[in-house]
């Protein structure tokens, strides 16, 4: 079977971002043909050279769009038509796929796979990421009332022509079903994180940071990930300026890149106990996870947010370190069901101050809480059999197709 996988960025282990679609496309590729068209943004951004930068068996067309968080809307949008326009050419001259796989963010991407769909007859599987448009319309960065009905009705148009669909987290399939779509043409499919590699965070690798970094005694709090506006950066410094006012032996390591990076630089500044900490690979961001005492995944207090499903909060659970989330959906609801993290609202720096000022003083909740997380970890989360679900959902629409 030949896939065809629209996807606007491409990661792999040796890049500071997530690589679930490699992990994914690897597993696909041994047993399918699998063209993948995307772009080269995240290439120029390998921390070392580990990996292949595709799986093997994995055909690569790629246009030159840029793209950073740092972007304005009006530069991102061309960044989102560009990927789009590339994306619809190159779907429209290849030979034939049996099948195609959109992934969004951003809607672009999949509003290409579902023209392909379209126009050459094929079925196609939607890869809902994030909620779009519903996310930049939250933050903002739709002005018009009339943009906002256009890109709603695009979305459930594309909810509709797909053959099957994805999202990445249970609150957003109940998005989706209150879409008015049926439940029987989703599958819930987590994020997830890569077991394989969460093994390379061993006692050695910890130990080495501790010593490389100055970190021998102290106790760590981590927040890795992009420092977007979306993630309540602001929050996590202020109250990282309050824990030190109190526990001098606590440090908060913001490892990272995006829009809030001179915030925190700043305070890394004046406060000793803040450090700003280069992005690092995929593949070496576990030892970090793992030599923390706690970590935390925060984003701002809007609903569209609560669905949101970060390869940071399954990266951390993997390596048994406990997470500490602002949001109130799904990841609030698993941490308090498995007792693996706890909840501090969103925009309340002196309550998370608090909150990991009394985790830190129980160590002993803190181990209960990492062992915990551990079992959650390697019972839900292994992108293993995630991409065998994902595979077994995009030959069965494939399947469907050729017999109707």
């Amino acid at each position: 079977m030949h896939i065809a996988v629209f996807s606007q960025y491409h990661t792999n282990p040796d890049c500071p971002a997530t690589s679930r679609h490699y992990s994914l496309l690897a597993h696909i590729a041994r047993t399918h043909r699998v063209t993948l068209i995307t772009t080269r943004t995240w290439e120029r951004q390998r921390l070392t050279h580990d990996f292949p930068w595709v799986p093997e068996g994995v055909e690569i067309r790629t246009a030159d769009v840029p793209y950073q968080n740092k972007m304005g809307v009006a530069r991102r949008l061309l960044s989102f038509g560009q990927y789009a326009a590339f994306a619809l050419r190159e779907g429209l001259r290849m030979e034939r796929p049996d099948v195609i796989w959109g992934i969004s963010t951003p809607l672009t991407a999949a509003w290409a796979a579902a023209q392909v769909a379209r126009r050459r007859q094929l079925p196609w599987v939607f890869e809902v990421q994030d909620l779009w448009p519903s996310f930049p319309i939250a933050m903002g960065a739709v002005p018009t009332q009339v943009a906002k009905s256009q890109l709603f009705a695009l979305e459930k148009r594309l909810y509709q022509s797909a053959s099957h669909i994805l999202p990445l987290s249970p609150d957003m399939t109940r998005y989706v079903e209150e879409q008015g779509i049926d439940n029987q043409k989703i599958t819930t499919v987590l994020n997830g994180t890569d077991l394989e590699l969460a093994t390379l965070a061993t006692e050695a690798a910890v130990a080495e940071l501790r010593q490389q970094y100055n970190l021998l005694g102290k106790r760590v709090i981590l927040y890795a990930g992009t420092f977007g506006r979306a993630n309540d950066i602001p929050t996590l410094v202020q109250a990282a300026e309050q824990l030190a006012a109190h526990q001098s032996d606590v440090v908060w390591l913001f490892m990272g890149l995006g829009f809030y990076e001179p915030l925190i630089r700043a305070a890394a500044a004046r406060c000793s106990s803040i450090r700003l900490v280069a992005p690092q690979p995929r593949h070496a961001v576990f030892a970090w996870f793992r030599m923390a005492d706690v970590s935390v995944v925060s984003f701002l207090n809007l609903p569209v947010l609560d669905a949101n499903s970060p390869a940071k909060f399954y990266d951390s659970l993997a390596v048994g370190t406990p997470v500490v989330v602002t949001n109130q959906g799904w990841t609030k609801a698993l941490v308090e069901t498995h007792r693996c993290g706890w909840y501090s609202p969103a925009g309340d720096a002196q309550a998370l101050a608090a909150c990991l000022r009394n985790l830190l003083d129980k160590p002993d909740m803190l181990e209960a809480a990492g062992e915990a997380a551990t079992a959650v970890a390697h019972a839900q989360f292994d992108r293993e059999r995630i991409a065998a679900t994902v595979q077994s959902v995009l030959e069965t629409a494939a399947g469907n197709f050729k017999t109707s």
